[in-house]
């Protein structure tokens, strides 16, 4: 037995120091698979103001108008983590403590409940509430409702007492972390765009090097595709050569768009066994080198002219596209634009219906005894001629539930916060009717339903306007008397204007005076005449470097984004001698050419040490009555506008820049909503103390008009000629009379005689 036990042991042992050898050997590779761990996916918070998700103003709940929703979005390639509101309000001072009170919802499920002490009343309160993150979805409301008394004894809710209100500097805040997602182009815009995403947009643009002018168009068209679905939000593009933008601790991860020919690529694009010559135009999506989160979008071709292909391709059928690459066949444009037909705008020659300018389905209805107002956003050319008319037809389909009794209900009527028009909201028949003949009353529309035609002072009317409808119900809810209190709940008053409802601005002119930089910062008038900008034409510098394609970039994007439609027909030069001589309208990025220098319309160009505008040394003038020199090392920037030197119809706007951290300035300059408000005139300063404006030169004309409503409109600016001209109008008239009437009594005579 001990020789057997001695054997399995020695046994044992022997197996154990295999083992061990055996482990020794396949531990560095063991190790080494062990320590290849997958990255930890990017995190960061995203801050969500209320005046950046649509209210740019306090909000005030009242008794009767007691709840507001804030919507926003999450991106498909986000998941939250974590979410919380933090809310800013100000209770009345006279409000009940604890009886008082906020709920909190998100998507309809009950988050919080905050009750309103006693020392919050009257007082600025800062409150942090936590969301579910697991609620959250593509689309989310958070839902204030403010539960509000003043006394415990015969309350009105329609007393003045109750009231909250809500600082716009409230935020929705949360933690989103980064998903990996498919290289499919199915998805496109995303990842570089998602709808549901209300910061600016950013999406960086890589060339192998100084793009040239096939490139840059390229790119253009790209942009101005990006700049089209962002909207409001703004679009900015950071040029890069031959570089991809890093990742940043604690942001989004950033996907990039690379433009790449088989003779021009970037380096990481260098391994032709990996990425081969192409044959055709190529739009490809693969992972980002250096972050498996992040996406490049590869626009390849033979040259300049395939790169514009494959942009074209993917802004006009990028809804066909599917699969990682897609191989561009051909692209045809059936039908060429016409003027004025920016989807943006509406139409100008024919009705258009309210159903055809509204933004989401419910926008034209209300609800609640004090209902917020109905607005209709109306966007025009800028040149429409309303010169002293008669008015814009607005045709108004509205119903409501009609009050019990009659009263001074009505409806009014505003644009652009000119009141235009009032109109009462009639009662229905009292009497003893049945619910039957009352309903069919209703739906019948006798006593709730009304069409009235209202004409607008078209002289109130500008590019972006505003028509705002006011329903105001007048009811009495609850009587004042404390020994005999009666109260009754407030009817559930729903309104809508009809989505049938119109506005008529056809057979109206076009015809404008320029130049007006800000037409040009509101409207990208006039090279948004032409949606796709056919008719335009962009002077950019020989060599261009980063900052400059990217200040091209972000203007052609801002024009598109004001029409709604990619710029599918730019064209670009860096010839202006060509340029100038081409029947177009120009944009010009840089310097002042040579043949502009000395013209005389340009009364305001600040002078510095270096060339940037005009030659070394020069003179200006800053007013009519001075002259000033200077030199400084500050950074600057000006718009220009002017009037083609070829063409009479045609229009220069100059964007002008030197140096890196002028053209940064320029482009800050047109990111900011508040200097762009101060851009006007033919002359635009940009320093970093902001935007100085003046109008320069002789005014010109673009458009056309009638002979005889082109006289009228040129001779109303000079009313002393006019009288004089009417003087002698009736003078010869008179005459003429006269000399009629002599040679008709002579003939009268000599038949007598």
């Amino acid at each position: 037995m001990n020789r057997h036990f001695r054997k399995f042991l020695f046994g044992g042992l022997a197996l154990l120091l295999a083992a061990g050898a055996l482990a020794a050997t396949a531990s560095p590779a063991t190790a080494a698979t062990r320590s290849v761990t997958p990255p930890q996916p990017p995190a960061w918070q995203t801050t969500r103001t209320f005046a950046r998700l649509g209210r740019p103003d306090d909000t005030l709940l009242l008794g009767i108008r007691n709840s507001d929703q804030i919507e926003f979005g999450l991106r498909r390639d986000r998941i939250a983590n974590e979410a919380g509101l933090r809310l800013q309000y100000t209770p009345s001072p006279a409000l009940l403590p604890t009886l008082s009170h906020l709920r909190i919802y998100l998507n309809d499920a009950l988050m919080s409940v905050l009750p309103i002490e006693k020392e919050h009343l009257g007082r600025p309160v800062h409150q942090q509430v936590a969301l579910d993150p697991r609620l959250l979805a593509d689309f989310n409301r958070v839902r204030i409702e403010f539960i509000g008394h003043y006394t415990d004894i015969c309350e009105d809710p329609a007393h003045s007492a109750l009231w909250l209100s809500v600082s716009r500097d409230s935020s929705v805040v949360v933690r989103e972390q980064a998903l990996v997602l498919h290289n499919d182009l199915a998805y496109f815009p995303a990842p570089f765009f998602d709808a549901r995403e209300t910061a600016r947009l950013v999406v960086p643009i890589v060339f192998a090097a100084a793009p040239g002018l096939g490139e840059q168009r390229a790119a253009a068209i790209l942009a101005s595709y990006f700049g089209s679905e962002a909207g409001w939000r703004g679009a900015s593009f950071p040029v890069l050569f031959d570089r991809l933008p890093e990742a940043e601790a604690g942001k989004a991860p950033q996907s990039a768009i690379v433009f790449a020919s088989n003779d021009r690529r970037p380096a990481f694009l260098a391994d032709t066994e990996k990425y081969p010559p192409v044959d055709a135009p190529v739009v490809e999506l693969i992972d980002h080198p250096h972050d498996p989160y992040a996406k490049i979008l590869l626009v390849l071709g033979r040259d300049a002219d395939d790169l514009a292909s494959a942009a074209t391709a993917l802004v006009l059928g990028g809804e066909l596209f599917r699969g990682a690459r897609v191989t561009v066949n051909r692209v045809q444009r059936l039908e060429p634009r016409k003027p004025y037909d920016a989807p943006n705008w509406m139409r100008t020659d024919r009705p258009v219906r309210f159903g055809e300018l509204i933004d989401y389905p419910g926008q034209l209805q209300v609800s609640g005894l004090q209902p917020r107002p109905v607005v209709v956003d109306v966007n025009l050319p800028p040149d429409l001629f309303v010169w002293r008319n008669q008015g814009v037809p607005l045709r108004t389909v509205y119903r409501y539930t009609a009050p019990n009794l009659s009263d001074e209900s009505r409806l009014n009527v505003s644009i652009n916060d000119q009141f235009i028009s009032s109109l009462p909201l009639q009662s229905s028949e009292q009497g003893r009717v049945r619910l039957e003949e009352l309903r069919l009353n209703v739906l019948s529309g006798d006593a709730g339903a009304f069409s009235d035609k209202l004409l607008v002072p078209a002289l109130k009317l500008g590019d972006h306007n505003r028509i705002r409808f006011d329903f105001n119900f007048a009811s009495v809810l609850a009587s004042a008397q404390r020994d005999r209190c009666q109260t009754m709940l407030p009817v559930d008053m729903r309104a809508i204007i009809d989505e049938e409802s119109s506005i008529d601005l056809s057979g109206y002119h076009h015809y404008i005076g320029m130049p007006d930089l800000g037409v040009f910062v509101r409207s990208g008038f006039p090279f948004s005449r032409m949606a796709d900008l056919s008719e335009t034409l962009a002077v950019v510098p020989a060599g261009a470097g980063a900052t400059q394609v990217g200040v091209l970039l972000d203007v052609v994007a801002g024009i598109a984004a004001r029409t709604g439609y990619p710029a599918l027909g730019l064209r670009l030069s860096d010839d202006w001698r060509t340029a100038a001589a081409t029947d177009a309208d120009l944009l010009l990025l840089g310097r002042l050419p040579d043949e502009l220098r000395d013209d005389p319309d340009l009364e305001l160009l600040l002078e510095r040490s270096r060339d940037w505008s005009l030659r070394p040394g020069a003179t200006h003038t800053v007013a009519a009555e001075s002259r000033v020199d200077i030199s400084a090392g500050a950074p600057i920037a000006a718009i220009v506008g002017m009037q083609s030197p070829s063409h009479a119809q045609r229009s220069v706007v100059a964007l002008l820049a030197s140096e890196a951290g002028d053209y940064e300035l320029l482009r800050a300059a047109l990111a900011d909503p508040q200097r762009l408000n101060a851009v006007a005139g033919s002359v635009s300063l940009i320093r970093s103390s902001g935007v100085v404006s003046q109008a320069a030169g002789e005014r010109y004309f673009v458009g056309s008009l009638p002979w005889w409503l082109l006289t009228w409109f040129h001779l109303s600016a000079y009313p002393v000629l006019l009288a004089v001209l009417a003087t002698i109008s009736v003078a010869l008239a008179a005459f003429l009379l006269w000399r009629v009437l002599r040679w008709a009594a002579r003939q009268r005579l000599a038949g007598d005689a």
